[in-house]
């Protein structure tokens, strides 16, 4: 299933290697590696003819996540550190075919669910493309809609150029 996984990922992900100046995209190996590590746990909707309809990933290892800082989280969040309840939501892609149905939404409750439980903190990375495509409002809507949830910003990474012209 990882292969058929990863084809669902390259087209809800691809796009960005070109709209994001970091890299928000896996490379193959990365991605297969994710799938087979035990520590990052996988919400999947299935269609009722047993196809892939979408795919959230979800880890309290946060060290399992290259490229966060687990030092800058436990620093923040001691005492959810201290019980593991500190998650990365690392990405949720959900087929074009299932975009609206209840495939989404099911694995949100699922996830929710499991953080709720814990009194947890949750958190992902989103670039200023999906932003602006309202993926972060989405992202707070469902949360809110889960009880009683802080939502905020923790840290943003800005890109510069200079592009030169030649000697002034």
């Amino acid at each position: 299933m990882i292969e058929e996984f990863w084809d669902l990922y390259e087209i809800a992900f691809g796009p960005l290697r070109t709209r994001a100046a970091a890299r928000h995209v896996l490379y193959k190996d990365e991605f297969w590696e994710e799938m087979t590590d035990s520590r990052i746990l996988k919400y999947v909707a299935w269609s009722a003819d047993g196809e892939p309809l979408g795919l959230t990933t979800l880890t309290n290892t946060l060290e399992a996540v290259p490229w966060i800082s687990p030092e800058y989280f436990t620093s923040r969040y001691p005492d959810h550190a201290a019980r593991d309840a500190l998650y990365y939501l690392g990405f949720t892609l959900v087929t074009q075919s299932a975009r609206h149905t209840d495939a989404f939404r099911m694995m949100a409750q699922a996830m929710m669910d499991r953080l709720v439980a814990e009194q947890a903190v949750a958190f992902c990375d989103i670039c200023s493309f999906n932003v602006s495509r309202g993926h972060a409002r989405a992202i707070n809507s469902i949360m809110q809609s889960h009880g009683a949830v802080e939502v905020g910003r923790l840290d943003q990474q800005n890109y510069y150029s200079a592009t030169f012209a030649g000697a002034g």
